[in-house]
């Protein structure tokens, strides 16, 4: 199989997937926005000669896709979506959760980037970092955690600040999403 149709492989590196090939790593990110090339804090192209760090909700994501193989840094082994979950639920307990929206977002057609910048999960993009502006941020919440007055009172001022619509998504017991957007009124 020709090096450009192959399947790209990443290593496990604590929470991270790195994919040492830059052919491989270039492919995913031109293709959706997958990682970050390492070095490379605002990527201006798809071009780069740097391995591509990858989240762990992105690697159990393109693992489902059969887009990419994660293999253990310490034994080799290929991990499957269920090792990858249950890895990123022992690093955090509301993982499945936010992996939940994560794949519902890519699904219809989003790019979904980190929006730890802005104090939230996810920073959702109609078609990418630098060919427009993330117009959705969307936090998690587990429904049996339920949502709080200041989560609320959080989403509108942070999204009226950057100038976004503030999502809480809450993830039912049955895996159904229910999504909430609020608009601030300033009196």
């Amino acid at each position: 199989m020709a090096e450009n149709s192959s399947i790209a492989e990443a290593r496990l590196v604590g929470d991270r997937g790195i994919i040492w090939n830059p052919n491989h790593g270039m492919r995913l990110y031109e293709d959706g926005y997958f990682g970050q090339p390492v070095g490379i804090r605002k990527p201006k192209s798809s071009v780069f000669d740097k391995p591509l760090e990858l989240s762990l909700i992105e690697c159990v994501y393109l693992t489902e896709q059969k887009r990419l193989k994660v293999r253990r840094h310490d034994d080799d082994r290929v991990l499957s979506v269920e090792d990858l979950l249950r890895l990123g639920s022992e690093w955090s307990e509301d993982f499945r959760d936010r992996f939940i929206v994560y794949s519902q977002l890519r699904e219809r057609g989003y790019v979904v980037r980190p929006g730890l910048k802005f104090g939230t999960d996810f920073a959702v993009y109609e078609y990418g970092p630098g060919k427009d502006h993330a117009p959705f941020l969307v936090h998690v919440i587990p429904q049996r955690k339920g949502v709080v007055p200041l989560d609320i009172v959080r989403a509108g001022r942070l999204a009226t600040s950057v100038r976004k619509k503030f999502i809480i998504a809450t993830v039912k017991e049955t895996s159904d999403v229910a999504y909430y957007s609020f608009v601030w009124h300033r009196p």
